[in-house]
């Protein structure tokens, strides 16, 4: 055995504390041979981790009922303890013998990685080939890491760019795409750092420093976040919307820029769901940050996904429990602010600029609808209707105006908007709230 499984081994000891962890199961066989997979548990800056990696240097990593007891057993043992699991996947797919066995190999897995999602931070990292039942598998996990060099797919992808990296990540699968596994188990520990072991454990709090640039709105978040804390996630999906890891006064936080000059697509929109829903699996804070258009228009009727995603988007904040805290720093209209940052949305504190604009419409609509009237014999219709644009959003559809009438919480200036959101976070530290028993809620996926 000394001489076999190699690479899983080099690669958890590239994840675990000076490369050090104790093995699960190294004895047990496949046939004649080691099974096709190293389990163990260690520290990974400290903290407790489960982890497995699939052997490609075993029979091409094949699973077979053995391996699978292994990574069952390692799962249950994760499940005792409320530490995260971390997959690392390299496999041409199960132990093939011509029965039936090899249909319920992952089905059990699968299972078991989907019992313990929303209790453990689960991160799975593509190293090699994930195919078949193994890719449902690995995009189960909170989290999916690849290489440059990894596939990633359900059934071959003959003649076709749909098995690579960049693929998985523009399409929403994979968070992140590395250069080599040393990158990406280097990723996968700064991920660990910032999420709470289990749905129990809370978010973790750290040392910090403050950051040293000054707000602006073209680096809102890295002027918020604590320095060097700030971790994107999904940057090539959905690109309109940022959404990153980061800390705040030491406290993790999931912060969501939705500051584009573009509408929110379907990509968007279910990028920020799938960030909500993992943020309050695990208690952790979500901040959305807030300057956008609204919603973009479904042009594809044969797609028609806009409108599914948004509604996935809306449930999503109306289901978590988690900290909710809005900044408005620009333009906040009509659907898009109902669903993510206002009250409706369960916001537990709206704040705003003092120069943004909340209203139920843009501003130049809300003027052909309000004040038509004065629009009629302009000698220049469109320099006369910004005019009345500029009047509307410094009056009815001012942040301001929006305070007065409940709608906003505190209208603060921009270089505030650390110490507001520092100040708001205090205050929710302790909050509590429960729902109406039932199974689940039935949002569209």
């Amino acid at each position: 055995m000394e001489n076999t499984a190699s690479i899983a081994r080099e690669r958890l000891a590239l994840l675990f504390d000076n490369g050090s962890f104790t093995e699960l199961d190294a004895l047990r066989m496949e046939k004649d041979e080691g099974a096709a997979v190293v389990c163990a548990h260690g520290y990974v800056d400290g903290l407790p981790v489960c982890a497995f990696a699939q052997s490609p240097d075993i029979n091409n990593g094949a699973l077979g009922k053995n391996a699978a007891g292994k990574i069952k057993r390692l799962y249950n043992l994760a499940a005792k303890t409320g530490t995260p699991v971390v997959g690392i996947y390299d496999s041409n797919g199960v132990y093939i013998d011509g029965t039936a066995d090899a249909l319920t190999v992952y089905g059990k897995l699968i299972a078991a990685a989907n019992h313990l999602s929303g209790v453990v931070a689960q991160i799975s990292v593509i190293a090699g080939v994930c195919a078949g039942s193994a890719a449902l598998m690995a995009s189960a996990a909170d989290f999916v890491i690849c290489t440059e060099k990894s596939e990633l797919y359900l059934t071959p992808p003959f003649g076709t760019n749909a098995a690579a990296a960049e693929t998985a990540a523009k399409n929403g699968v994979a968070a992140a795409v590395c250069a080599d596994d040393a990158a990406a188990m280097e990723k996968v520990k700064a991920i660990l750092t910032l999420m709470p072991a289990n749905n129990l454990a809370g978010a973790p709090v750290c040392e910090y420093t403050a950051p040293a640039a000054a707000c602006t709105k073209e680096a809102l978040a890295e002027s918020i976040a604590d320095a060097d804390s700030l971790l994107p996630l999904y940057e090539t999906y959905g690109d309109t919307v940022k959404t990153a890891l980061a800390t705040l006064r030491g406290t993790a936080v999931g912060i969501i820029s939705a500051c584009g000059k573009d509408a929110l697509t379907a990509d968007d929109t279910a990028k920020i769901a799938r960030f909500v829903r993992t943020c309050d699996a695990f208690s952790i804070p979500v901040i959305t940050l807030m300057d956008t258009p609204g919603f973009a228009c479904d042009t594809d009727a044969a797609r028609n996904g806009s409108l599914r995603a948004m509604a996935q988007l809306c449930g999503a904040y109306a289901e978590a429990t988690t900290v909710k805290i809005a900044l408005i720093t620009g333009e906040a209209s009509g659907a898009a602010f109902s669903a993510m940052a206002g009250r409706g949305a369960g916001s537990d504190l709206v704040l705003a600029w003092d120069s943004a604009t909340i209203a139920p419409m843009r501003p130049e609509a809300a003027v052909e609808f309000l004040w038509h009237d004065k629009l009629k014999g302009a000698a220049d219709v469109n320099a006369t209707r910004r005019t009345l644009a500029a009047e509307y959003s410094s009056t009815l559809a001012s942040a301001e105006k929006a305070a007065q009438l409940g709608v906003v919480d505190t209208v603060i200036s921009a270089a505030a908007s650390r110490d507001a959101l520092v100040a708001a976070l205090d205050m929710l530290e302790g909050k509590r709230i429960s729902r109406m028993p039932k199974k689940h809620s039935n949002i569209p996926f």
